[in-house]
């Protein structure tokens, strides 16, 4: 039986450092969270810092992937506990409904907060981004073409454009919803999709 791998010090200090700069790039934003407050978060010292990480732009790609892994890993809990695709995508909404508080404490979603600041100038950040994206739409897709084959979903329907629109929902109703202090709205989007699985997809 292999024993678990042992983290380096080096490794350790690493994941700390990302692990506590989370919340704070996810609420600050990536532009604006400053190397004293990466510091002041952590506790460690400006060499601690840049011994582990090149620069700053290196720990905000390090702690996007961090914080969407997070969110997939507490999808992923949800998801798992239902066997049918139908009981997946009600439970992918009812996800949000549930965790609207504590998302938007932590700063709302990640992918919606880096694609603001991914412009031209954020180059490897906004393909960390589209990667990410991807693996989420795939993640639906799986999900909504596992209902074709077992007859919950219609066989005409096109899985990657139900899997970009779910997302295109969600993510507009997490961005009205706290730029207006108004959980119901991230509901109206979360409304929209349930119709959308029960009145477009469902068979």
């Amino acid at each position: 039986m292999e024993q678990p791998t042992q983290l380096s010090k080096a490794d350790k200090t690493r994941a700390f450092i990302i692990e506590k700069s989370s919340v704070l790039f996810n609420t600050k934003g990536y532009r604006d969270t400053s190397l004293s407050d990466i510091i002041e978060q952590t506790g460690l010292t400006k060499g601690s810092i840049y011994g582990n990480f090149e620069n700053k732009d290196e720990l905000a790609i390090a702690v996007y992937q961090y914080n969407f892994d997070a969110l997939m890993a507490r999808l992923d809990t949800v998801l798992d506990e239902k066997t049918k695709a139908y009981d997946k995508l009600m439970a992918f909404t009812g996800y949000y409904r549930e965790n609207w508080a504590a998302m938007f404490e932590r700063g709302g979603c990640p992918v919606l907060n880096a694609s603001i600041e991914a412009d031209d100038n954020f180059e490897v950040l906004k393909q960390q981004i589209q990667s990410s994206i991807n693996s989420w739409v795939g993640k639906l897709c799986a999900i909504i073409e596992s209902g074709q084959k077992n007859g919950e979903f219609k066989r005409e329907i096109i899985a990657t454009a139900y899997a970009y629109s779910i997302i295109t929902l969600l993510e507009g109703g997490i961005m009205l919803g706290k730029i207006m202090n108004s959980h119901q709205l991230l509901s109206l989007a979360l409304d929209r999709i349930d119709i959308m699985v029960i009145n477009e997809m469902k068979r």
